[in-house]
């Protein structure tokens, strides 16, 4: 699959970027989006609900009345579950969410966001450029360049913590992730990917190219 390459003031370079279609273009896999999109959600869970049992609310221990003869359903103690103020019966306790992925599930995955992005022409590589400072009205004046002035976007950069994501960071619908923190969910969250032309290397090995 061939890209061309455009530049910061929206421009094609002239340059054709040739993309693996093994990784960017194979025959996509809704089931393993959907269980890396799962588990991606399952680990934003903290898991620390918790209602008390018998055992942990407040009152006494003492046996509200006798056993017998009383005509009342004997009782043991006020705590009881099935006493106003008493215990919750198999209520939430802490428990983490999160569960196991195989490896070639996840990239295969991956593979499979991106074939959907590149068949719906929603990917674009973007020429390097270095911003001096972090500075939003620079990362507006691209997107205005590019013609994505309201597009839910994702820039995939080779390295983290990057001028321009302290630029774009607080632009609303804008998101800028390293290949090494890219996740499936990213990828299918959002309209329009923008690939630095430096992060291809990195991409095709975070896609399973060895």
């Amino acid at each position: 699959m061939q890209l061309p390459v455009f530049n910061f003031y929206g421009q094609e370079t002239g340059e054709i970027i040739e993309l693996d279609d093994n990784l960017f273009n194979c025959d996509p896999n809704d089931h393993v989006i959907y269980l890396d999109v799962k588990q991606y959600w399952a680990n934003q869970r903290q898991g620390t609900h918790k209602t008390k049992e018998r055992g942990e609310v407040s009152g006494s221990t003492r046996k509200p009345y006798r056993q017998k003869g009383t005509g009342n359903a004997r009782a043991g103690h006020i705590r009881s579950p099935l006493w106003r103020h008493g215990g919750t019966i198999f209520g939430p306790r802490p428990r983490s969410y999160s569960f196991k992925l195989n490896k070639k599930v996840k990239i295969l995955a991956r593979q499979s966001a991106f074939s959907y992005k590149a068949r719906e022409q929603k990917l674009l590589i973007l020429e390097n450029f270095e911003l001096s400072a972090p500075r939003s009205k620079e990362v507006i004046q691209l997107l205005q360049n590019l013609k994505l002035n309201g597009v839910k976007i994702l820039f995939i950069t080779p390295q983290p913590k990057s001028n321009l994501y302290f630029s774009a960071r607080n632009i609303p619908k804008v998101e800028v992730k390293p290949v090494s923190e890219l996740h499936t969910y990213n990828i299918v969250n959002v309209e329009q990917v923008i690939i630095l032309k430096d992060s291809i290397s990195g991409l095709e090995k975070f896609l399973g190219k060895s």
